[in-house]
């Protein structure tokens, strides 16, 4: 489709967030399904982290975001996907407030060995009314929940989905983000009739 001035039409933006708690697997997740080389933010973690950020249960973990990961997924000529990582320590937690602005919908990363540290980003959401949806990363070291055990013990609302996920799986990720635009495709107000 193009205007009469034979130029293609600019396409529209749609701005999505993953969100979730420190070590989730955010970074992983944009990069896993991001058509573009993903912008990323990791910056070592140094002794400055010890008694301020919270790294048990993290294994290995040597790097954290310190502002945003940003990835792009074409749908078609006319949408486009930005994703938009959040950090997950709470001392970067100011960026989300930017972040969240203009954003359609969140996935809430969850991470069952830290379930606690996917509570601040559901209560960020719930209370910008922003539709989110949360994808349980599951890490071979976790333990094996439903994902109605994950919604009693996250205390969500019944329309909220919570599916599973391997954040490292490209096909897995983008089934999280299908699952999100289902979401608030069916939240969407009908079109006018006529």
């Amino acid at each position: 489709m193009a205007y009469n001035d034979d130029s293609e039409p600019f396409p529209t933006a749609l701005k999505l967030l993953v969100a979730g708690g420190f070590g989730a697997g955010k970074t992983t997740f944009v990069s896993a399904v991001s058509e573009i080389d993903p912008l990323s933010t990791e910056e070592i973690i140094t002794e400055a982290s010890i008694g301020t950020d919270n790294l048990d249960g993290v294994g290995e973990k040597t790097t954290t975001t310190v502002a945003l990961d940003f990835g792009r997924i074409t749908l078609d000529p006319l949408h486009i996907l930005y994703l938009f990582g959040t950090p997950g320590q709470e001392r970067f937690w100011f960026m989300w407030d930017e972040l969240s602005e203009g954003a359609l919908g969140a996935v809430v990363l969850a991470d069952t060995r830290r379930l606690e540290e996917c509570f601040s980003a559901v209560d960020f959401f719930e209370r910008r009314g922003i539709e989110f949806v949360v994808a349980v990363n599951v890490f071979d070291d976790a333990f094996d929940y439903t994902p109605d055990e994950i919604r009693a013990a996250l205390d969500l609302k019944p329309r909220v989905p919570v599916e599973l996920c391997d954040a490292r799986d490209p096909k897995s990720a983008v089934g999280i983000l299908v699952s999100l635009v289902r979401h608030l495709l069916t939240l969407a107000p009908a079109p006018p009739a006529g």
